[in-house]
């Protein structure tokens, strides 16, 4: 172990490799809760360079190496497994070109995602992209989740707006994927095999993402119910009358508390859910959905419908909503954030499915999310302390997640699979779209170097032929 870190030093410098405890058990958990694990050391790569000979490195001694952006993904896949190296660009940081002519941005993988967007709105553009992290959140670490967030509804996630990549492959080589035309057929997409891969194909140093214009107009507005069903079934509505929001958010009453104590937004006490919508676009066309939508929630029993005053008023709700986690995790000890999905139009029913399994573990659940995607995020206020109550914490999500894949939904909608749902990505895959995964992951890293154990679990080539 001694000689892979000289090793690591005569690479990057004896200042960019982290050895002390306290550096390593910061680097020992990310998100998601539960898992934790400290690794051999930290490095911090300059350059793409660097990346490459750390990585010929780790496949020469069979040291893994588990890279990491800002540590804020909510499935473990930047935990570290025992013995590995983490991988840290805190330093790269920079928006390399933006091309107002071809509608892109070139940015180093560490660049924080509301960096970008306060950059490229400076120009009149427009980065959709927002997950709920987006202020510490890299742009590299929201391409190997392919990361969604509250605008996903009406422009899509990551993987929409990625163009280009410069990838470090596992066994070192440096390759660049992609590029600024809007239409390329030429050969497989790597770009898109690579995003979404949760750091086991390859490690990105830079990223080509797309820009669109920046919409005119918005409004945004709040809708309240005292009954849940009411404001999932003005979600289906809203959506069946083809209007595509930007932005269709769920707190449920656990939720609407937590945020309004933490928040103090203003809103009234005993309500059962709300809907916290955006539309954006032409003015004309601004208004007149504003308008549909006020009718569809009122015609769906709302108590009430308020439009917010100005950008300011918008933009406080909008982080009230970003601050739901942070607010319910204030009850209990251990907060555990998931998200079911499923189409859009079983939403109300999913949300039922939610509180009755809730009830019947005898748990404490919040429940908020991307309504307008169906991408709901059942939360779990608990205490890890408790070996029964987590006993009972599994069992319910085995069900919450059952409930979504009856519905014809899936298992997660953007927080990935990590180590926290490898179980469930098992039971509910066919062996042969397994197998192909293990396939492409073994093409890509034949001696399971990458971030090794994350969504499947798979061997060195070697040890694959010697059983």
């Amino acid at each position: 172990m001694s000689a892979i870190i000289k090793a690591l030093q005569e690479i990057t410098g004896n200042d960019r490799v982290l050895t002390s405890p306290e550096d390593l058990i910061t680097l020992g958990y990310d998100g998601t809760p539960v898992l934790e694990n400290a690794p051999l050391a930290g490095v911090i790569p300059a350059d793409a360079e660097q990346v490459s000979r750390i990585m010929h490195l780790a496949n020469d001694s069979g040291t893994p190496v588990v890279p990491r952006g800002s540590g804020t993904g909510l499935s473990g896949g930047s935990v570290p497994v025992p013995g590995s190296i983490v991988m840290l660009f805190p330093r790269w940081n920079r928006i390399i070109e933006i091309d107002e002519a071809n509608l892109t941005a070139k940015v180093q993988a560490g660049v924080i995602t509301a960096d970008l967007h306060a950059a490229v709105e400076q120009r009149g553009l427009f980065y959709p992209p927002d997950p709920g992290s987006m202020k510490i959140c890299t742009i590299g670490g929201n391409v190997a989740e392919n990361s969604g967030g509250l605008r996903g509804l009406k422009y899509g996630v990551t993987a929409n707006y990625t163009m280009g990549l410069q990838v470090v492959l596992p066994t070192g080589e440096i390759i660049e994927t992609g590029n600024k035309c809007v239409k390329d057929v030429a050969g497989l997409r790597l770009t898109d095999l690579f995003t979404g891969s949760e750091g086991i194909l390859g490690i990105f140093t830079e990223v080509l993402v797309r820009l669109i214009p920046r919409p005119a107009a918005s409004k945004t507005m709040l809708a309240t119910f005292d009954r849940i069903e009411d404001a999932a079934e003005s979600v289906s509505e809203i959506i069946a009358k083809k209007i595509i929001p930007c932005t269709l958010e769920f707190l449920d009453s656990t939720t609407i508390e937590c945020v309004e104590a933490y928040a103090r937004i203003g809103l009234p006490s005993g309500l059962a859910a709300l809907l916290l919508i955006e539309v954006d676009g032409h003015p004309a066309v601004v208004a007149e959905e504003a308008e549909q939508i006020v009718a569809i929630c009122k015609q769906h029993r709302a108590l009430e419908v308020t439009l917010a005053a100005d950008a300011a008023e918008a933009e406080r709700l909008k982080t009230a909503r970003r601050a739901a986690l942070s607010a319910l995790a204030r009850l209990k000890p251990t907060t555990i954030l998931e998200d079911a999905t499923v189409p859009r139009s079983e939403v109300a029913t999913m949300v039922t499915r939610i509180r009755e399994i809730a009830r019947k573990y005898d748990l404490t659940f919040g429940n908020f999310g991307h309504a307008g995607d169906g991408n709901l995020h059942p939360t779990c206020l608990t205490d890890e302390r408790d070996a029964e109550e987590m006993h009972r914490v599994e069992l319910a999500f085995e069900e919450i997640f059952r409930a979504a894949l009856d519905l014809g939904g899936t298992i997660t909608g953007e927080h990935g699979i990590g180590l926290a749902k490898k179980q469930f990505l098992r039971t509910s895959t066919p062996d042969a779209k397994m197998e192909l995964l293990q396939k492409i992951k073994a093409s890509f890293d034949p001696n399971n170097i990458l971030n090794p154990g994350k969504i499947i679990d798979s061997h060195p080539r070697c040890e694959t032929l010697h059983t």
